[in-house]
């Protein structure tokens, strides 16, 4: 599936083409095109629904609209016609229905209250605004009112009323005094949200005349202000402490209704003493997580977004030491409509179908009414194409006058909403707004993108060609845009042409030719290498550049990713970089970078610039160690040390090195404490407190460092407040319900002072919580339990030791434990690319729902079938994770013709949130696999016979397949190519009218609809004549099996006096085969000594034939018989009726001899003329005995029907002969390629329990059974 191009509603003037278009129409933003199309109206902006005006300045009414041609506008006031022409305190704005009316001069606003709409109209259509209420804001005077002095004794509770007058929009209050100040609030002090001011109880220094209520009116920007309110409070003693009661709201329960979306508001103020404290539950719940807020000292929650699972009953509970009061409020949240689904613009062709869907919610449910150009439907002019049904508009068939704006209004008590949506019926040819031979040039291996923007309606179907009259463009190695636009993944050298695009519809074609070029990569062939060199000598950095001959490069170096410096000493040659008289400054990274208008590359090297080599005659060292170090002034934070230089050995010493040992802490590990130059032999330390010093120098010369000094003497600071705190402080949880504290402890020399600890404090962020802490010792970690999940805390670690704290920390912010995501990835959409890519699509998940941190999405995917084989298969789950919040991703490696489920989970850090619903879809159809295998058998003097198998992965519905042959002479040159195409269902064919004694060589492939799979080779020849094969061949090889031996028989094609030989073995078994050579040439061999009732495998073979041998074959011996059987045949009454029957026999053959003699025929001879055809009888299926044979068809002729086959292969009712010469008793069987081996067995009986077979020489039983 193609990708679909969205553009932004924001970039061109008729952009209300663009937006919420849901046909297969797309306008681009061609500034020329745009001027040539038609347009309903449309509303850009108007005034809002409740439009409260400053009745001192001039009331401005917007309307603003776009549409071609453009639109003309008119007004109704209070539902009639508003003729602004009449009234010359109103006017409208040029080119727009903007209404100003003129308060400024003589106007008032009081005479223009009332409810306005707009009409915006062209001759496609009408649109109208919302009704805009203007009404004029009001700020009043307080009534005047005589206020008596407040007496109030000591603990009482107390509310001052503040009462503001009523005004529009109503006014923010707020208590102040004489000073303009505002008046301190507290817990026990605080303003209700009707603007009173409660005091829980009352105290001395409550005491003052000036309580004054000011009322802000923010519209007209004045202040209205209460006359003073006198509070005196007078002390009894003692003062007694009461319980608490709840001054607002009264009573025990109340009700509260708000709207879906606002902000919901309760309040509980409680008087008492001591102040009561609040709480607030919600019943048979939790209030929201980060919705909830507390205000005022917890009096008032606030939740934001409410909805309308925020319903239900509120507790709040006020507790002092004496006692607790409580107060229900039952909450139901109602809603205004909302939209599901805003009727969104339509813009068809003429005879296309389309719909406009309007779906609201609300609470209660809001009813749904339809307007055509501002007319009620009902009474709008018919329009057959146009049927209404409910939330829904059907549009069939539709023509250009089905051209108008249709108005949806959903409304219930609450409030309504109203969306305009045009139907836009256009005919147009198609256009292609990419320039005429536009040139693309691209790297080659990287992606081509070659544009075709179009626009027609009805929608044109792009095709693309490569060249003037290529063919049109197919198959995975591109990609086409819903846009028109072609992609060629990696494009090669052999990409570079003209490709041309074309674009038809029923109106018209038209087609655009665009110049693609592919060019060479930039590549350094020679990079800069790694530099050594001696201060004051010259070093070059080689850069040789390969690049395309029509690109034309620039080289730029730089050093230590920076410019080169304004230097003379650096010489830019074309291939290289010199630098003369190097310096240490000189020593970096260099860089050299190749820059073309299509690519770049860079390669970087590094230089090293060391000292000159010492003259041979003087001996450069490193320094010796410094000696007799010594410590002065010793002060709480700071000590001077001194020491005298060891000698430099010809190399000035350039810096002393201190470290320092803390004997306390860290005895014998030596720590950085400063350096100083080389000149210096005195230093000023700053200690830290609690400390045992010891000091050591270290020289330092171009050499190399000296020997450490001997350690000075011992220094012990005193204990102090710890300086600094612990670092990298961090929140984490590690369950949902819990918080992680953790950071980085001081090290001892870090403490200051023995009885180091650390105090660790939290507060949740955002809410009026104060700071809870715990002092711990030996830890970096501290859990603290039963926090909400994912709330954000600040965090503070505080260090402290015997003497006290370190300075107060700095907060961190920090988060309470992850908990798995809530909710699934919603409107997951899968867009197929091709047979093997497609890219889904999901709308992210409210951030509030995953509980943690994003990390991102993942993809799980598996293949439930392949459509061509309707098998399922062991179902392998493949995951695909996509970092951040990102919503869509491409699933690479796809099989074609395949059904795939997917879903998307989204993943935070404890997890993966629940799965969204699996969504099916199918991969198209994509070229085959090569055929399993092509067999080419039974090579004849003309012909040849080939099986093949299907391909292991057909990847569609295969059509057919395709046979190429052609002859190779001694030369191996080929001859004409025939090409056959064989229907899909076939496995074998058999190839007539070939040339005797000649090779061939085939080449077969698989197709379905989308093209041709790869092909499989082979090579056969046809034999020279049909005694005589070309290469020897051993088949046909059969076994017949007695207890203990066997009768091997074969056929062979080949030379004469070929030496054969058997090999035998038992089956299944890795030992290695026996070996039996045959005397002569004969075709057939007896294998004695086998063990009854085992299963051989036999082969053979023939002497100096490269080894060749035949096929295996597998027989199995048969049961020994019993010992009774035996017997039978040496009991005297045995013998004795055996020889009767002998007799007999003689008698009946003496007979049959002399009636042959004669002409005659036996009864067999009769019952072979009574059948039609005269050829040989296949076995009674009764019994398995052959039939009886004349003597006249010993030497017949093979007729048709029993003639050998092609391949020489032997049939059941093809043999005439016995093999009862070499074995008898002996079962029929088949050997492995099928064909009948019990022709050469004796009669086969049904054998009892113990057997009735002998392994011994033939019996006279055995004799009977010869004959009957």
């Amino acid at each position: 599936m193609m990708k679909k191009m969205s553009i932004s509603a924001s970039k061109a003037s008729l952009v209300l083409f663009l937006c919420q278009m849901i046909s297969a129409l797309d306008v681009p933003l061609d500034s020329k095109l745009l001027e040539e199309l038609s347009q309903p109206p449309t509303i850009t902006r108007q005034s809002p629904k409740d439009y409260i005006v400053d009745p001192r300045e001039n009331i401005v009414i917007q309307c603003e609209a776009k549409g071609k041609p453009p639109p003309s506008f008119s007004w109704t006031r209070n539902g009639t016609h508003f003729d602004i022409d009449k009234d010359a305190q109103v006017t409208m704005k040029p080119n727009s229905g903007t209404l100003v009316i003129n308060i400024m001069n003589g106007g008032k606003a009081e005479a223009y209250e009332g409810v306005y709409q707009c009409t915006a109209r062209n001759e496609r259509g009408a649109a109208i605004s919302n009704n805009i209420v203007i009404r004029p804001s009001r700020s009043p005077l307080w009534t005047k009112e005589k206020l008596e002095p407040n007496q109030v004794r000591e603990g009482d509770s107390l509310v001052l009323h503040c009462r503001p007058p009523v005004g529009l929009p109503p006014p923010i209050i707020f208590w102040m005094d004489n000073a303009f100040q505002r008046l301190p609030q507290s817990e026990r002090v605080s303003q209700g949200l009707n603007g009173d001011l409660y005091f829980s109880n009352v105290q001395p220094e409550d005491t003052r005349e000036d309580y004054i209520c000011y009322a802000r009116f923010n519209h007209t920007q004045t202040i209205q202000q209460k006359q003073p309110i006198s509070v005196k409070v007078f002390s009894t003693k003692p003062v007694t402490e009461r319980q608490p009661v709840l001054l607002t709201p009264t009573g025990s329960a109340s009700t509260k209704v708000e709207l879906r979306g606002n902000v919901l508001l309760l309040e509980c103020i409680a008087a008492g003493l001591p102040t009561p404290v609040i709480r607030w539950i919600k019943e048979g719940g939790e209030l929201p997580a980060n919705r909830t807020f507390f205000e005022n000292f917890k009096k008032t929650l606030k939740i934001i977004d409410v909805s309308e699972a925020d319903s239900g009953n509120y507790k709040c509970i006020a507790r002092n030491i004496l006692g607790s009061a409580h107060h229900v409020i039952s909450v139901t949240v109602k809603a205004a409509p909302y939209w599901i689904t805003a009727p969104r613009n339509l813009v068809l062709s003429p005879g296309e179908d389309g719909t406009l869907i309007c779906r609201a919610n609300g609470n209660p449910k809001p009813n749904i009414s339809w307007l055509a150009n501002g007319v009620p439907i009902a009474i709008a002019p018919e329009d057959p194409s146009r049927k209404v049904d409910g939330d829904t508009i059907i549009f069939s068939h539709v023509q250009e006058r089905s051209s108008a704006v249709y108005q949806c209004n959903a409304s219930n008590e609450y409030g309504y909403l109203l969306a305009n949506a045009f139907v836009n019926v256009l005919a147009e040819p198609p256009r292609i707004l990419t320039p005429a031979n536009k040139l693309y040039q691209v790297i080659a291996d990287s992606p081509a993108l070659l544009d075709c923007a179009y626009f027609g309606s009805p929608k044109p179907e792009i095709e693309w060609f490569k060249g003037v009259k290529g063919s049109i463009l197919r198959g995975n190695e591109y990609v086409f845009h819903d846009n028109g636009t072609l992609e060629i993944p990696v494009a090669q050298k052999d990409s570079t042409g003209t490709y041309t695009c074309v674009a038809r519809n029923e109106l018209g074609k038209i087609q655009n030719e665009v110049q693609l070029e592919v060019k060479d990569p930039t590549m350094i062939i020679k990079q800069p290498e790694y530099k050594v060199i001696q201060r004051y000598g010259q070093v070059s950095f080689e850069c040789i550049i390969k690049h395309d001959s029509t690109l034309l490069p620039t080289v730029i170096w730089l050093k230590d990713n920076d410019e080169l410096p304004d230097d003379e000493r650096f010489l830019v040659g074309k291939d290289n970089l010199t630098i003369m008289n190097v310096t240490d400054k000189d020593d970096g990274t260099y860089t050299c970078i190749v820059n073309t208008t299509l690519d770049s590359v860079s390669a970087s090297a590094v230089l090293t610039v060391v000292a000159a080599p010492p003259t041979p005659a003087i001996i450069y060292a490193r320094p010796n160690p410094p000696f007799d170090l010594e410590l002065t002034g010793q002060l709480e934070r700071s000590v001077e040390l001194s020491w005298i230089p060891g000698d430099e050995n010809n190399s000035p010493i350039t810096n002393f090195v201190i470290e320092y040992e803390d004997g306390l802490h860290e005895p014998g590990v030596w720590h950085y404490q400063t350096e100083v130059p080389g000149t210096q032999t005195t230093v000023q330390l700053k200690l830290s407190p609690y400390v045992n010093y010891s000091f050591r120098v270290i020289a330092v010369n171009e050499i190399g460092r000296s020997q450490p000094s001997e350690p000075s003497e011992q220094y012990l600071t005193k204990s102090a407040n710890p300086d600094e705190n612990p670092s990298n402080v961090q929140g984490i949880g590690s369950e949902p319900d819990n918080l992680v504290i953790t950071w980085e402890s001081l090290t001892g020399f870090q403490s200051n002072g023995p009885g180091l600890q650390y105090k660790v404090s939290w507060r949740q962020k955002d809410v009026d919580d104060e700071w809870t802490s715990v002092i711990v010792a030996n830890v970096s970690k501290y859990i603290v339990s039963g926090t909400p999940t994912f709330v954000p805390y600040e965090i503070k670690v505080q260090a402290l030791n015997d003497l006290g704290y370190a300075p107060e920390p700095s907060e961190v912010i920090g988060h309470s434990g992850e908990d798995l995501p809530m909710v699934a990835p919603g409107n997951v959409q899968v867009h197929v690319i091709n047979s093997t890519l497609a890219k889904v699509h999901w709308d992210p998940v409210p951030l509030k729902t995953v509980r943690g941190h994003l990390q991102g999405y993942k993809v799980y995917y598996w293949k439930v079938q392949s459509l061509s084989r309707r098998s399922r298969r062991h179902v392998e789950k493949k995951i695909l994770t996509f970092r951040g919040n990102k919503t869509f991703g491409m699933l690479p490696g796809l099989e074609p013709y395949s059904s795939y489920k997917l879903n998307v989970r989204v993943v935070n850090g404890k997890g993966e949130g629940p799965a969204s619903p699996d969504k099916v879809f199918k991969t198209p159809e994509g070229v085959p696999s090569s055929p399993s295998f092509l067999k080419i058998t039974n090579p004849t003097l003309d012909s040849l016979t080939l099986e093949w198998g299907s391909p292991t992965h057909p990847n569609g519905v295969l059509t057919s397949y395709i046979l190429k042959f052609q002859p190779i002479n001694n030369t191996h040159e080929l001859g004409p190519l025939v090409e056959i195409r064989i229907p899909a269902n076939e496995s074998s064919l058999i190839l007539k009218n070939l040339n005797y004694s000649t090779r061939y060589k085939f080449y077969f492939n698989a197709q379905t609809s989308v093209g041709s799979g790869s092909q499989i080779t082979e090579e056969a020849v046809t034999i020279m004549d049909e005694v005589q094969p070309l290469y020897p061949r051993i088949r046909n090889v059969t076994t017949a099996a007695a207890e203990t031996y066997a009768n091997i028989s074969w056929e062979y094609e080949g030379p004469d006096h070929a030496n054969f030989y058997v090999e035998y073995g038992v089956a299944g078994s890795k030992e290695d085969w026996k070996k039996e050579i045959v005397n002569g040439s004969r075709s057939f061999f007896v294998l004695k000594g086998l063990t009854p009732g085992t299963a051989y495998k036999v082969r053979v073979g023939a002497e100096g034939l490269s080894g060749f041998r035949s096929s295996e074959d597998v027989f199995e011996t048969g049961p020994a018989m019993a010992s009774r059987q035996v017997d039978i045949a040496t009991q005297g009454w045995f013998i004795g009726l055996m020889c009767a029957v002998a007799l007999l026999i003689l008698i009946l053959l003496i007979v049959c001899f002399i009636r042959r003699n004669k002409g005659g025929k036996y009864p067999v001879k009769e019952k072979e003329d009574a059948h039609a055809d005269p050829e040989i009888q296949p076995m009674k299926e009764d019994d398995g005995t052959f039939g009886e044979y004349s003597d006249a068809e010993d030497h017949k002729p093979l007729k048709k029907g029993s003639r050998t086959p092609s391949d020489r292969t032997v049939k059941k009712e093809d043999s005439d002969d016995s093999l009862v010469d070499y074995g008898e008793g002996v079962n029929g069987q088949f050997n492995e390629d099928g064909s009948f081996i019990g022709q050469y067995s004796g009669k086969k009986e049904k054998e009892p329990a113990e057997g009735n077979e002998s392994s011994e020489a033939p019996s006279p039983v055995n004799a009977m059974n010869s004959f009957v």
